[in-house]
């Protein structure tokens, strides 16, 4: 992947198309079926791309355009996994949602982004990002009626999700990364096995690698939540050691708005760190000040070539022309500190 200083990208997923799928909602049903749907799913394709090429981002996403959700997707192609006699559960204790059910052997019967991948490659020579959920927030998305193991069930969504990196890897992928928001919230199982298992999805990749570890999509459990947590969130600061001596190339946090401390991410200082400068949760669209404001902070403990701003999180719940500003703010504000660097 050729060197770009402060290398801009998006976190995840962008609006869908209201031709597609209802409009800033999450699990957003399909408006299309068959060939149609297929060829939908190209066409939003094509406009993620062009949204974030118009926005000059540097570091090209999916826009999670082909998938309903960031983790069912992925897991409606696996085997053992029963979608319709759901279950309700509580959602990284914070909500309850109906979800699907392990009622066997999990094992990946075919690819699931791959084709999606690879079309996307063809359309950009630009680096592209690939997204996956990862072992642990993917046990924490169902009910487990099979292996009655958290532990043992995340390793076996590690073995699936490692088959799927390696095939995206050769479709061209730069850079896959692994959206492990649980890991804000069990920490515990993060280092007595979550760590180790998201280390199991990765090997064998010579591709970068990122997880990304966010405080949620802007929805109101997530902001109910946030408000519970008191002046300083320091999550971070009980995982970020494990990540520290992972093989993960890069580290995705959420800064903006938040209440994060920012000296937090010494923890993983010569980690790459994606340093989210854009607030998801707010229809507010960023200056690019603001965005430049966030970045000056985040460079007293990460170095410049280790920089990759980008958002706080996924902006599926937003509307296209905020998710719009938002992405133009973030190269302007980038381009801001490549000048005062004399980038």
């Amino acid at each position: 992947m050729k060197k770009i200083l402060l290398p801009t990208s998006i976190v995840g997923s962008l609006p869908k198309p209201a031709w597609l799928a209802p409009p800033e909602k999450l699990w957003s049903p399909w408006k299309l079926e068959g060939d149609q749907l297929l060829e939908g799913k190209q066409d939003a394709l094509r406009i993620s791309l062009q949204e974030q090429q118009l926005a000059d981002l540097d570091i090209i996403c999916d826009g999670e355009q082909t998938r309903q959700h960031f983790v069912t997707t992925f897991i409606e192609h696996l085997s053992g996994v029963d979608f319709e006699n759901r279950k309700t559960v509580k959602i990284r204790n914070r909500y309850d949602a109906s979800v699907p059910v392990v009622v066997g052997e999990i094992a990946r019967q075919r690819p699931v982004f791959v084709e999606d991948a690879k079309f996307l490659r063809k359309q950009t020579n630009k680096p592209i990002k690939w997204a996956l959920p990862g072992p642990l927030t993917m046990v924490d998305t169902l009910y487990d009626d099979h292996y009655k193991s958290r532990e043992k069930l995340a390793w076996e969504f590690a073995k699936a999700l490692n088959e799927e990196a390696r095939e995206l890897q050769d479709a061209g992928v730069d850079i896959i990364q692994f959206d492990e928001p649980a890991f804000n919230v069990f920490f515990d199982e993060v280092n007595d096995w979550g760590m180790a298992a998201l280390e199991r999805a990765i090997e064998g990749l010579h591709c970068q690698t990122a997880v990304h570890i966010c405080y949620g999509y802007g929805i109101q459990a997530n902001t109910d939540w946030k408000k519970t947590l008191g002046s300083e969130w320091r999550q971070y600061e009980e995982i970020f050691p494990k990540i520290q001596k992972s093989k993960i190339d890069v580290v995705s946090l959420e800064c903006h708005n938040s209440n994060v401390p920012l000296d937090l991410m010494e923890l993983v200082r010569g980690k790459k760190v994606m340093v989210g400068a854009i607030d998801v949760a707010t229809n507010t669209i960023e200056t690019p000040e603001e965005v430049a404001n966030t970045l000056r902070k985040a460079l007293e403990f990460v170095d410049a070539e280790n920089l990759y701003p980008s958002t706080n999180c996924g902006m599926a719940p937003l509307s296209r022309n905020v998710a719009r500003g938002k992405l133009s703010a973030l190269s302007a504000g980038a381009e801001i500190i490549r000048k005062e660097l004399g980038i």
